[in-house]
């Protein structure tokens, strides 16, 4: 494997191996347990807005609506318990994605997508024949249960199952999923608006994919890591000729391997994540999550329809706005799937941070001129379209950075010992804070008025500085060699003992890392 993150000065491990048709195809199904997470994020918020919907399970909130409680534009949906409809699903994530960090260690990553995908499917008919609220809820935990166990596992299979030369580009199968997932629920919330019980198609056609993810995880094998991690050498051995297309493969397998042997030795991974030779990473365990939601994209994917609404947009023109941010959303995540593994992490962190902020600073901008404090006004066609511009450029600069690169880092930085809890720590800090912008941002809008996008804005400056100052660059460095990026960082080498020795056959200096 030439060039990347240890650059031209060093070789790096060389495995031999071809990418084949076979990690192609098993890295595409597994994917697809993002489509069910974009899928719930996007149909949310068009579900919420439907009038029949709301009238059904929240008349209180349909009559406030319709009476015009509210004359603040910031404030006409400001109800808390609408938006714990939306919310609520997330706490259950979180509460999941622990059960399900014990379920891909012990079982295998393919047991815990095939849950996933279950919990899912039941979710999401539950919710499309719901008829009354207690359904809806229950349905709500179980769609929640679905996304902890795809968002631990998902990301984990990727990582392991793909080349180091391709690993970003077929880890980001999983978030190129999500988007897609979040066009397909816009587009059948725009089409379903104008059925009395439209909203019954778009909440049960998730079980759609959460099918196809069941059926297809049925035929996937389970990771070569995954089984040596449960003594199951032989079979990994099988699964790594078949996933590398060569019969060499004894240098890696052993890697694994030796791998594994060391992570027998960590008894507690919990316990043993918090050590100082793991602070990296569960420093970006913790913060990447933690910034990508405070970067307010969940504000666009959750609420686009009500946020457009309450910006003056009409009913209809909402929906086609959140279909078009939905598009913009998809092909930009296809830029970073071309791209990552060519310029690597940092820079598109980096050069995505600055496009946001931009972004972010405009639209707070312009709704403040045209608004103001007491929220009257409305925007001419032009403007109109100029702040839509401007929230595209916004999700596309998310959509190549912070969005995919926020399930692919965390997931590959930690070595196997710690893989699942690292991966259950990143998807309930993620699932925490995304439970909290879905329940406050409302309440913020009503409250804070067009000063919410420069609270956003800030927080884009500190995650920037956070990525510039502390990651030091990931790609094309094999998964079972990840510890070796740490001892050269300024602040990572002064913590971090370098516990395993690099193999002779690997150059290894400070010069050799791009930080």
């Amino acid at each position: 494997m030439a060039g990347g993150a240890f650059a031209d000065q060093g070789p790096v491990r060389h495995y031999e191996g071809r990418v084949t048709a076979f990690v192609l195809v098993t890295c595409f199904v597994a994917a697809m347990g993002g489509l069910l997470f974009g899928y719930d994020l996007g149909i949310t918020g068009g579900v919420t807005s439907m009038d029949p919907f709301l009238e059904k399970f929240f008349p209180s909130v349909y009559k406030q609506m319709k009476a015009g409680v509210h004359e603040n534009t910031y404030c006409k949906f400001d109800n808390q318990i609408l938006t714990l409809f939306t919310s609520s699903l997330y706490i259950a994530a979180l509460v999941a994605s622990f059960f399900a960090s014990a379920t891909t260690r012990l079982l295998g990553r393919k047991p815990s997508m095939f849950l996933g995908g279950l919990f899912f499917l039941v979710g999401a008919l539950l919710n499309g024949f719901a008829l009354n609220i207690a359904m809806l809820i229950i349905g709500r935990i179980l769609l929640g249960f679905g996304v902890g166990y795809c968002n631990q596992s998902v990301p984990v299979y990727l990582s392991e199952m793909a080349p180091a030369k391709i690993r970003g580009a077929l880890n980001m199968g999983f978030q190129m999923m999500i988007t897609i997932g979040i066009l397909v629920a816009n587009l059948i919330n725009y089409g379903t608006a104008k059925y009395r019980q439209g909203w019954r198609i778009s909440l049960g056609l998730g079980a759609v994919p959460a099918f196809l993810l069941c059926l297809g995880s049925l035929f996937l094998g389970d990771t070569p890591n995954s089984l040596i991690e449960r003594g199951q050498h032989e079979q990994a051995k099988a699964m790594l000729i078949k996933i590398r297309g060569t019969e060499n493969v004894d240098e890696e397998l052993q890697d694994l391997i030796d791998a594994s042997e060391e992570a027998k030795e960590v008894h507690h991974p919990w316990r043993n994540i918090t050590q100082p030779k793991y602070r990296p990473q569960i420093t970006f365990c913790c913060f990447i999550p933690f910034f990508q939601q405070l970067t307010g994209i969940n504000v666009i994917m959750f609420y686009a329809p009500v946020l457009f609404k309450t910006l003056g947009f009409g009913s209809q023109a909402s929906l086609m706005s959140a279909v078009i941010t939905g598009v913009v959303n998809a092909l930009s995540t296809l830029v970073s799937i071309l791209t990552v593994d060519k310029f690597g992490r940092r820079i598109l962190f980096l050069e995505g941070g600055f496009q946001m902020l931009i972004c972010q600073i405009a639209v707070g901008v312009m709704i403040g001129l045209k608004f103001g404090v007491s929220g009257q006004g409305s925007f001419s066609k032009v403007e109109a379209d100029v702040l839509l511009f401007l929230i595209c450029a916004y999700v596309a600069a998310y959509a190549w950075s912070w969005g995919p690169l926020g399930w692919l880092v965390p997931s590959e930085i930690c070595p196997l010992e710690i893989r699942s809890a690292g991966q259950a720590i990143n998807v309930a800090v993620n699932m925490f804070f995304t439970f909290i912008i879905a329940q406050i941002f409302l309440f913020m809008l009503c409250h804070m008025k067009f000063g919410l996008f420069f609270f956003f804005a800030g927080f884009v400056v500190m995650m920037t500085i956070f990525v510039a100052l502390l990651l030091p660059e990931t790609k094309n460095v094999p998964i079972e060699e990840m510890h070796l990026i740490w001892k050269t960082h300024w602040l990572w080498g002064k913590i971090v003992p370098l516990s395993r020795m690099p193999s002779p056959n690997v150059g290894y200096n400070r010069k050799a890392i791009n930080l």
